[in-house]
């Protein structure tokens, strides 16, 4: 497989320069790219983070949510809100790592709503309805004057320690349409985050088969030794 990708890699080198080259002077874009962003609008709207939810102390391996209310508090319609995660991953100082960076939180399910499928399947964390081609950016359309938009992550602690998250808010995906605070300011924030080591106790409740918040308050009888 390796030669076979060398080989391909040294049969369209300069075709493929000299295919893109006059594709960027036809275009005027770049090669593979046609102006994604010529229809976004360029401007600054205002916006407010109306809310962000996040547990202060959160306990490994015990999934978590974290929430952000986001409003249009201009007078424009934005075209594309959209939030965008820092400190979700770490880099790891581990030596001989194929790739170092490593999560802090698994993301279980990201903001908007789970596509439903054609055919019967089964999947395990299925990604919301907001994905976007950048990896720790999320967006849900466009939105209104004076209306609110939610941002809801699922995810699961997997580091403990105390952790900061970053996050900032845009109009649009292509750099075009910002977003702003009424202030001025860029619409950013942060929530710090203790992620205790071990999970907090819990038990089966007897009488609801439910899963409870604390050790079990009913002794358990020892076992016979075996002989």
């Amino acid at each position: 497989m390796v030669a076979r990708a060398v080989r391909v890699g040294k049969l369209f080198p300069a075709i493929s320069l000299a295919v893109c080259g006059v594709l960027v002077g036809a275009l005027a874009s770049g090669c593979g790219e046609a102006m994604r962003n010529a229809r976004e609008p360029t401007g600054a709207y205002t916006v407010e983070v109306a809310g962000a939810r996040f547990p202060a102390k959160q306990a490994i391996a015990r999934d978590t949510r974290l929430a952000l209310v986001v409003r249009n508090a201009g007078a424009r319609t934005i075209p594309n809100v959209a939030v965008t995660l820092d400190s979700l991953n770490y880099a790891s100082a581990y030596p001989h790592l194929a790739a170092n960076k490593r999560p802090v939180w698994v993301v279980n399910t990201g903001p908007g709503v789970v596509s439903v499928r054609p055919v019967e399947t089964e999947q395990i964390n299925p990604p919301g309805g907001g994905e976007t081609a950048y990896v720790n950016t999320w967006a849900l359309g466009a939105l209104a004057p004076g209306a609110s938009r939610t941002f809801v992550w699922l995810l699961t602690p997997v580091k403990a320690g105390v952790h900061t998250v970053r996050y900032a808010v845009a109009a649009g995906l292509d750099g075009k349409a910002r977003a702003r605070l009424a202030a001025g300011g860029a619409a950013t924030g942060k929530l710090v985050v203790a992620v205790a080591p071990t999970p907090p106790p819990t038990h089966v409740n007897p009488e609801t088969g439910q899963i409870a918040s604390g050790p079990n308050p009913v002794p358990v009888a020892p076992q016979p030794a075996v002989p």
